[in-house]
């Protein structure tokens, strides 16, 4: 994981004047600082912001990781310095003014509405903070993996759009929302891990941690809340790469020992011939780990276990 922490000698005056020696030893909310402004007139003017830019790019560019077509209103909406309702009317009168932002603007209030959703399941259902919203997922065999899962936390899975997503969260306290749904499927479904400890990773972590959005949004992901998709969806940790991060901007942000790499490997690295990963620096297993686990034998673990569930209600 990079190293953003720094010693106390760099830190602002007013984190230096510790007279109860109550401050950690090293700055590790330095990114968090950088990242975000609270409060009220901040929250405004990120929403005037997106309308006013934001909001033209949205539509097509809301999966993309590498580009800057998302809001980032949603830890204003958690601490209540936005309410959903203003953003809704904001965002909606914009549209309403500009045939060429509805489009947009439609697919974002949607997302406000899922938002709204999950508050109605979790106050209508308040078990499923614990437990699958979907009572069959009770007898799903998830595994105990504690080192899969520091490993997950740490970024170190040796899939580099996971990494960079486990990165970004640590630095940030946030996370794009497609890399969101990318990280969640490989706890999940590539290292069988129940979706209660994502969920508690990212509460922990997360900025913008609602209690509600954030469960079922995991519960989505695992399979084991509300979806209306009739099959079991697994996510391909390279083909989502290189999907939504064809150039591979967004890891090489996050995760730097790879930054020399060509695009044609950088999403899967273990591919790149030898001299190829000489030239960028890279040396699996020593400054970049080898992938912790095959992705094509988890899927095909990961139906098993769905299946076997499914029978067991038959």
């Amino acid at each position: 994981m990079p190293d953003k922490m720094r010693s106390p000698e760099t830190w602002p005056e007013s984190l230096r004047i510790d007279e109860l020696g109550l401050l950690p030893k090293y700055d590790w909310a330095s990114g968090l600082r950088d990242t975000w402004n609270p409060g009220e007139a901040s929250a405004y003017t990120a929403l005037t912001s997106f309308i006013q830019n934001g909001i033209t790019c949205y539509d097509e560019g809301r999966d993309r990781p590498d580009r800057n077509c998302v809001s980032l209103l949603s830890p204003y909406l958690h601490f209540g310095e936005l309410s959903p309702r203003q953003v809704y009317y904001g965002i909606f009168n914009a549209a309403d003014r500009s045939t060429q932002h509805r489009e947009s603007a439609n697919t974002f209030l949607r997302e406000i509405g899922w938002r709204e959703f999950t508050h109605h399941i979790l106050y209508h259902f308040p078990n499923t903070i614990r437990e699958p919203l979907r009572s069959e997922f009770t007898a799903f065999p998830w595994r105990n993996d504690p080192k899969g899962l520091r490993t997950w936390q740490q970024g170190q899975t040796g899939y580099p759009i996971v990494d960079a997503g486990m990165r970004q969260l640590w630095s940030t306290g946030w996370m794009h929302n497609r890399v969101r749904m990318i990280t969640a499927s490989f706890l999940v479904k590539d290292l069988l891990v129940s979706w209660e400890y994502g969920a508690d990773w990212f509460n922990d972590t997360l900025v913008d941690a609602d209690l509600a959005n954030n469960i079922f949004n995991w519960q989505w992901v695992a399979g084991t809340g509300a979806d209306a998709a009739p099959y079991f969806r697994i996510f391909n940790p390279v083909t989502q790469g290189t999907k939504f991060d064809p150039n591979g901007d967004y890891v090489r942000r996050w995760v730097p020992e790879l930054r020399e790499l060509p695009a044609k490997y950088i999403h899967a690295p273990w591919d790149a011939p030898a001299d190829v990963l000489e030239d960028a620096g890279v040396s699996l297993g020593r400054t970049y780990p080898r992938p912790i686990i095959d992705h094509s034998f988890a899927r095909n673990r990961a139906l098993d276990a769905f299946n076997q569930t499914v029978r067991r209600q038959m």
